[in-house]
């Protein structure tokens, strides 16, 4: 609509332009510019913009009252009501570019019959670029600077989360492959000293008439280890053993008693067993039968070692693997409770101390959503929750369905975070770190992720013994977004 074909009710004169604060020192030319550029609009009562709906107009209310609001969990939280003449909305940042005006950022109501002023997007811009360059230059030098900090903040942080979850986890391959090191070297002197043994049989030291029983008696030892794995025995009990055994093989002339006696005891061959081992081969041959048997244990249990390290490397490797989604989609179907128990691999070096209780609901669904994102949502969280502790407490994940919705709480017994700082932990840049620890990114980061990205909602819960961050995401992201729409 031209402004010729703009109806009388509509027009503003410059005296009422003049009245409202943000052109109060304009020009008289300025002012008729601007009436001819804007109309009045008058609304009787619903809403007169939606979030996430393209930002084409500005308005600034004449009479009335408007209220503001933003998505949250999929409910309407109202974030600012006001019936200041003058107050405005809409595309007021148009003048920085396309990238500014994409869409409203909050939803307008009106809380009364209410008139705006209103001028377009377009007009927003020219009247600033043409009128305030200087203004906007400044402005636009300072949203882009925040811009670029922000990212490179960001990728500074990424980096720093990286790292520490890097030397934990070189931390945690160290000890599961220094031990299958150290395994694979015993396992070698043991498999020289069966080598040496069957030596002694093929030139007759060792009376072949007995390798039946001795045989019998190998077998009988690997089974009886393979029932004594897992088993806890108390560390004076397996002394006790140790004890008794070397005394008995002293009495029967067994030598370095002392060296043998621990490997049988670890196996759970007491003095009654080893009874049965002197009847089946008699005295002549009970100190080459018990050597064998002694490499046969240490051998097998090497084994089982090696077994339990390389495991753990691989469990290790894949909980990575997990972590980083290396090679998988960055938009899936997962597990949450896959996704934290792997962050909690990654984080195991840092854990030390703490408690950790896991509280997973076996019939939660799983959810699309971007996997490994939502795996620093809980190595930022769970990072802080250590942090809070101080290198002692009680960790608390828990996983839960409403409704529509899965709930992943991520609590700790830390001294809780005072309501002065809570409403301002998810700020960028804010932290209560020492200088160098912290960037205050890590809970900007997390809320981008989970409410802008995924649609959900990141909440802090807190009192001295019991923080607990919720953290809420929709089942179906498509779902839910309709579902917003409709609310609207």
């Amino acid at each position: 609509m031209s402004a010729e074909t703009v109806p009388e009710s509509q027009r503003i004169s410059i005296d009422e332009l003049r009245t409202l604060f943000l052109f109060e020192s304009l020009t008289d030319e300025q002012l008729a510019w601007l009436a001819r550029e804007g109309t009045v609009e008058a609304y009787d009562d619903g809403v007169v913009f939606t979030e996430g709906d393209e930002a084409v107009c500005c308005y600034i209310l004449l009479t009335g009252g408007l209220r503001m609001c933003k998505l949250s969990h999929g409910e309407e939280v109202e974030i600012n009501r006001s019936t200041q003449r003058g107050v405005y909305a809409g595309a007021v940042t148009a003048f920085l570019g396309a990238d500014e005006r994409k869409a409203y950022n909050a939803t307008m109501r009106v809380l009364e019959p209410s008139t705006f002023f209103v001028i377009t997007a377009e007009t927003m811009a020219t009247m600033m670029n043409q009128w305030f360059p200087m203004a906007v230059h400044l402005i636009d030098g300072f949203v882009q600077g925040m811009r670029r900090t922000n990212e490179t903040m960001g990728e500074r942080e990424r980096l720093l989360a990286l790292g520490s979850l890097s030397a934990g986890l070189t931390h945690e391959l160290n000890n599961p492959a220094a031990a299958a090191v150290r395994a694979s070297a015993t396992l070698r002197q043991r498999v020289a000293g069966m080598r040496s043994k069957l030596g002694m049989l093929a030139d007759g030291t060792l009376d072949a008439t007995k390798l039946h029983e001795i045989v019998e008696l190998q077998e009988a030892a690997v089974e009886r280890l393979a029932k004594t794995v897992g088993k806890e025995v108390s560390p004076l009990e397996l002394s006790d053993l140790e004890d008794t055994l070397a005394d008995w093989l002293d009495d029967h002339d067994v030598r370095a008693s002392w060296d043998v006696a621990p490997v049988l005891a670890a196996a759970g061959l007491d003095v009654p067993w080893m009874e049965n081992v002197l009847t089946a081969v008699g005295p002549d041959y009970l100190e080459g039968a018990v050597r064998w048997l002694m490499y046969t244990v240490d051998t097998e249990s090497l084994m089982n070692e090696i077994d339990d390290s390389v495991t753990r490397i691989s469990t290790l490797v894949g909980a990575a693997k997990q972590y980083s989604q290396i090679d998988r989609a960055p938009f899936q179907v997962v597990d949450l409770r896959e996704l934290l128990k792997s962050t909690l691999v990654m984080m195991s070096g840092k854990l030390q101390g703490i408690q950790v209780v896991k509280d997973f609901d076996p019939e939660l669904p799983a959810i699309p959503a971007y996997a490994a994102e939502l795996n620093q949502v809980w190595t930022n969280i769970i990072d802080n929750a250590v942090g809070a502790m101080n290198g002692s407490g009680t960790l608390t994940l828990r996983t839960r369905r409403d409704g529509h919705y899965a709930v992943v709480e991520i609590g700790d017994t830390g001294p809780g975070i005072p309501a002065e700082i809570k409403r301002r932990i998810f700020e960028p840049f804010f932290t209560t770190k020492p200088i160098g620890e912290g960037t205050g990114l890590g809970l900007d980061i997390s809320w981008r992720i989970v409410v802008k990205k995924h649609h959900g909602d990141l909440r802090v819960e807190s009192e001295p013994g019991n923080t607990v961050f919720k953290i809420v995401l929709p089942l179906d992201p498509q779902q839910e977004i309709e579902a917003q729409a409709d609310l609207i």
